[in-house]
Parts: structure tokens; sequence; C-alpha cells
């Protein structure tokens, strides 16, 4: 009996022989694989979302809970910088001539030869400043210690110097300003030189102060008003009366507030000018009310100032 003989499967048919050469040629060439490629590319783009579709919102934290308290909120922009012990008040002068001007007196060969010239013999120009809150609140707090931030021509910080003098009180007043005024601000008092960029007011801030013979009472502190507060809480002098008259926008007068109420001594008076102004959208009153509100304390005003007690 003869085997079967089984088919063969060994050995292609050659019917598509050409049609198959054809294909792998074509699958082996650079050019299929740059059509696939922008076919790809092409298929991407239409099955991604219109662009004139509405954005959809992106999922934002909440940040005010039902039943959270705004104070919660706003203790969250509260300076919280611990400051070094209060230093006695009878040190503070002797303090800021060490750390500022290297234990010598601003006061000291004034004016120099360079600015002797451009300056007047006195003037002093302020807003407010001779206002009634000024005797009323140094009868109150008999301040050893008073920090001025704002100061310009000196005009509030030497009201006050009289006033401590007339009341019998030996104040060390500090005034903190960069004494550098704001873009444009000689177009309304030209009377302050520039030379090679350094406007006057520094010096004819000291000139007023030596006019008034308050060299032994008032010191001017010239940086900014963050700066000169953080080293005060760092150096420890606190202040018994704490005026705030600088920056009128939000920001400024919030960062101010903040700063100074860090080193006013408990019993101390924080108070300021300008509670009414609309000036920079009410910065200084949105700024003031908020931080009585995060304190708990009241506002007192008599129309122009704001007063704080820290008691």
């Amino acid at each position: 009996m003869k085997e079967e003989q089984l088919p063969c499967f060994n050995h292609r048919q050659p019917i598509n022989n050409k049609k198959t050469r054809l294909v792998f040629r074509l699958l082996n060439s650079p050019a299929v694989y740059v059509i696939l490629l922008l076919l790809s590319y092409a298929l991407g783009y239409l099955s991604a979302p219109s662009s004139r579709s509405p954005p959809q919102p992106l999922s934002s934290p909440e940040i005010l809970k039902v039943g959270d308290s705004l104070n919660t909120h706003l203790d969250n922009f509260r300076v919280k910088t611990r400051c070094a012990e209060p230093l006695p008040p009878q040190l503070v002068h002797q303090t800021i001539l060490d750390r500022v001007f290297n234990s010598t007196s601003p006061y000291d060969n004034f004016p120099p030869a360079h600015v002797s010239g451009l300056l007047r013999e006195k003037k002093l120009k302020g807003w407010g400043s001779y206002g009634e809150v000024f005797e009323h609140l140094i009868q109150k707090a008999k301040p050893k210690v008073i920090i001025e931030v704002g100061t310009f021509l000196g005009a509030s910080a030497l009201h006050m110097a009289e006033l401590t003098r007339k009341l019998g009180l030996d104040s060390q007043i500090l005034c903190i300003d960069d004494f550098r005024g704001w873009p444009g601000f000689r177009d309304r008092f030209g009377y302050v030189k520039m030379v090679n960029s350094d406007v006057m007011l520094l010096y004819q801030f000291l000139q007023n102060v030596i006019h008034k013979n308050a060299t032994g009472s008032v010191l001017p502190m010239p940086f900014s008003s963050g700066s000169a507060l953080e080293k005060l809480c760092e150096w420890g002098v606190f202040g018994d009366l704490i005026e705030i008259d600088a920056g009128h926008d939000f920001n400024s007068a919030w960062a101010d507030i903040n700063r100074a109420y860090q080193i006013l001594r408990p019993g101390g008076i924080i108070f300021g000018h300008d509670y009414f102004t609309a000036a920079d959208n009410r910065g200084v009153r949105r700024a003031v009310t908020l931080f009585a509100q995060m304190i708990g304390r009241k506002i007192q005003t008599d129309g122009q100032h704001w007063v704080i007690d820290s008691a």
C-alpha cells in the first residue's frame, strides 16, 4: 500500500509574487514613514477639541468656607515676627547712633560743603502736622519713645518735639523716611534741590531740626519703612506713640501698620493721618479698618486722623 502524498506547504504560490514584492518595497521606502507621520498628526489635530468651544473653568480650592471667621483669614496677613526684648528708653538714642550712624551724630559738621548753598534756614511743610490730636495723644501716652513713619521735612516730628518739651517730657523721636520723595514731587516742591539725582530732603530735614534746636531728641532713620521697622523690632526699640503717615495705598499702609504694631509698647497708641482721604482708592481707611477688625480694637477719628489704642 502506497503512502498518501501530503500536500507541501513549504513552497509559496507564485500567483501574487510581483504584487507582494511591490508592497515590501513600498513599506521599506522612507516616503511611507513620512506619509504615516503626517497622517497621525492630522488625525490627532482633527480629534482635538475645537478651539472655539467655550473653555471649561478650572476647579479652584474654596477660599472662604461657610462659617469661617474673616479674622482667621486676615490673621494670615499679620506680621508675626518676634521682636527682641524691649530696650530701656534711655538707651534708644545711643542705640540708633551706634547702629545707623556708626556712633556719630548726623548733625556733626553739618551742613557738608556741597549742599550748604542749597538749603533754606528753615522750610517746614507738612499735612495735618499741627492738629490738636498730637497734644491730646502726647498728654495721654506721655511717651518716652515716639516713632514717626513718613516724615518728609519733619513738620509733625518737630511739632511733637515742642509739645514734649512743653509738657516736661524727655522723649526720643525717631523719624523713618527714605527722604527720596516720589516721582515728580519736585514739580510741587521745586525749592527742594537736587544734586546728581540726590534730592535734598534729608539735608533740609536735618537743617530744620538744627533750626528748632531739637538735635538731642529727633533722629532720622533714612530707610524704607519696611526695613527700618524690621530693624527696630530686631533691636528691641519699641514706641509708646507711633504715627503712620507714609504710603497711602492699601498695601503700603497695611504693611506699615502691621510692622509698627509689632513694636508698640503695651498701653501705647498708634495713629495716623488721611483716614478720610479718597486718595489711592481710600487705601489708608481700608487698611486701618481691616487691621482694627483683625486685632479687635475700635478706631477713633477726629475728621483727619485715626487712633487705635493697644489696650
